[in-house]
């Protein structure tokens, strides 16, 4: 049985479904990659699963954490499954921080709250954290305030917190965000240690491909607020096989291509309010037919591996994986 299960996981904010029903499956110990571009409902997705969105949001469906039921449990039950279970690093750590109170009495917290750790032992706690992730000096910063540390280190210090509730399963959301791309390969490097060392799973949101393919044994890829592909990393990345996957390889700009034109996908995501009839990306894609307007295909295990939501499908290329470790 896995660790956690989704199930056919909706969401709709004010009646406008934004979420069309997600199976995911996330084992102990393993990485899992969502790729897709802004909007397309990674973050929903574990949002929901967590029971962290606002309370206009109606969702649906399953969300099992070795057989226990979160959606609609009881809120003091969910609350023992965050931070202590299953952890979250939101996408800006500057506005996840608290600006008037001190880092370590923020981790501490957190501590107190699923380690029953208080006084002199939630310090030392607090400061082996903030060792174990990278902040040099900690014994000495941890009552500096959040301002005090460069944007690198309030990641960092997002992954100590997230760190503090012994989690078996850790959601980083886009941890690399905002971040110039040395401090970013240092993030990554980081998230790779503290998972061969403590055998946590990880679920890792990004739109950056290199980094997916960096950390993610497999991988999977949304759009419009369902999944249109998914499999292992080396396989996924080197012959994806439905167009919308291999068009975010296409956009990726090449370092040896001098000042030729970047490669886009055409057009724009699709409002949630005026979807196609058919299949979601059928706007924009270059191998549509006449069943892509008219029917949707549902995501389907292939004989090859991996999972597929298209009619049209692209033949093997080995090229996509290459470049995929070039970005890595």
């Amino acid at each position: 049985m896995a660790f956690v299960s989704i199930r056919d996981l909706k969401v709709a904010f004010d009646g406008v479904q934004v979420l069309h029903g997600i199976d995911l499956d996330i084992d102990r110990g393993e990485a899992v990659g969502l790729v897709g571009e802004s909007g397309c409902g990674k973050s929903v997705t574990w949002l929901a699963a967590l029971g962290l969105l606002p309370g206009k949001a109606r969702v649906s469906g399953s969300v099992r954490v070795e057989g226990q039921e979160l959606i609609g449990a009881p809120a003091r039950m969910v609350e023992r499954v965050r931070g202590a279970r299953i952890a979250m690093i939101f996408q800006d750590p500057s506005s996840s921080l608290n600006p008037v109170q001190r880092v370590g009495r923020q981790i501490a917290e957190s501590l107190a709250l699923h380690r029953g750790l208080r006084g002199a032992a939630a310090r030392a706690e607090t400061v082996r954290l903030l060792d174990m992730v990278g902040i040099p000096s900690a014994a000495t910063r941890v009552d500096l305030y959040p301002h005090e540390f460069s944007g690198g280190q309030c990641q960092r210090i997002m992954i100590a917190m997230a760190l503090a509730g012994q989690p078996d399963l850790l959601i980083a959301d886009e941890p690399t965000t905002a971040l110039d791309a040395t401090i970013q390969a240092q993030i990554l490097d980081l998230l790779a240690r503290l998972r061969a060392e403590t055998g946590m799973a990880m679920v890792f949101i990004s739109h950056d491909l290199g980094a997916v393919s960096a950390v993610c044994d497999r991988a999977a890829v949304m759009y419009a607020g369902r999944m249109v592909e998914a499999g292992g990393i080396e396989r996924l990345f080197a012959a994806p096989r439905h167009p919308y996957t291999r068009g975010l390889f296409d956009a990726i700009p090449e370092l040896d291509a001098g000042r030729g034109r970047l490669n886009p996908i055409q057009g724009v995501v699709p409002d949630p309010k005026k979807l196609p009839m058919g299949c979601a990306f059928f706007p924009r894609c270059t191998r549509a037919s006449e069943l892509c307007r008219i029917e949707r295909p549902d995501l389907k295990p292939q004989p090859q591996g991996g999972h597929l939501a298209c009619f049209r499908p692209l033949g093997e290329d080995t090229r996509t994986w290459a470049r995929a470790e070039e970005l890595a």
